[in-house]
């Protein structure tokens, strides 16, 4: 496979907080990650880093060949990075159309209105919303919201799609066709790393984890191996979850 994505050694600073620390990652196209570790571990930073949101302090990001370590978000849009946010705020007022139509427009500024609304009414019917198309997203439920969210990323075409925590919130149905629609995006080639506390999901959708703890990088590999790291096992999961994922290995 090749690389989409590399981090060379990157770090980011908030002030006397240390995000990142000396991060080093690779993305090879097609692959579906899985990104975890325990609360303010670093992994939103990472996205923020990635996607121009708040750059790196030090270090590289490349992206599809070409350096992008100090891109702005909306030019790391139109490049083919595309992500969710945890917390939703889509356009209150808008309808649910428009708010994925904004989008796409956002990642390509020629684009006609109509184009864009077109494309956007084929992305709400790929998420299931084609019957909110005309609703305002203030209206939405939150799993509505959340899909949603999932249209106006991928009106934004990307070549590597972030999404954080798109199963916060919902239940087990809701979660089961979130898991769904992701396995589907990742039969059509597009390549995913996910932010995701769901364990049950991670290890159902994604071939490898890398995770972060206290902002650095310690383990990455084959879902099954990560889960037995010690290191994994002492930062995140706990024994007991360990115990129970090798039981039913």
């Amino acid at each position: 496979m090749s690389e989409i994505l590399r981090l060379q050694s990157v770090s980011r600073r908030f002030g006397g907080l240390q995000a990142l620390r000396d991060v080093s990652l690779a993305v090879n196209k097609g692959e579906v990650i899985g990104l975890i570790g325990p609360n303010g571990a670093g992994k939103t930073t990472l996205v923020n880093v990635v996607t121009g949101v708040t750059p790196a302090t030090s270090g590289a990001v490349m992206f599809d060949g070409r350096e992008i370590t100090r891109v702005k978000t909306y030019q790391s849009a139109r490049l083919g990075l595309s992500r969710t946010f945890q917390i939703v705020q889509p356009f209150a007022e808008f309808s649910a159309l428009d708010n994925v139509a904004a989008a796409a427009l956002f990642s390509r500024p020629g684009e006609g209105l109509q184009a864009a609304r077109e494309e956007a009414r084929r992305h709400l019917v790929f998420v299931g919303l084609e019957a909110q198309s005309g609703q305002q997203a203030a209206t939405l439920t939150l799993a509505m919201r959340k899909r949603l969210e999932l249209a106006k990323a991928l009106a934004m075409r990307p070549k590597l799609l972030f999404l954080d925590e798109v199963n916060a919130g919902l239940n087990s149905a809701e979660v089961e066709r979130a898991t769904k629609l992701i396995h589907q995006l990742a039969a059509d080639g597009i390549t995913i790393v996910m932010i995701e506390h769901l364990m049950k999901v991670v290890l159902n959708v994604c071939s490898r984890i890398v995770v972060l703890h206290n902002g650095r990088l310690i383990a990455d590999g084959q879902p099954r191996d990560v889960m037995a790291d010690p290191a994994v096992v002492e930062a995140y999961l706990g024994q007991q979850y360990a115990q129970r994922v090798r039981a039913h290995g």
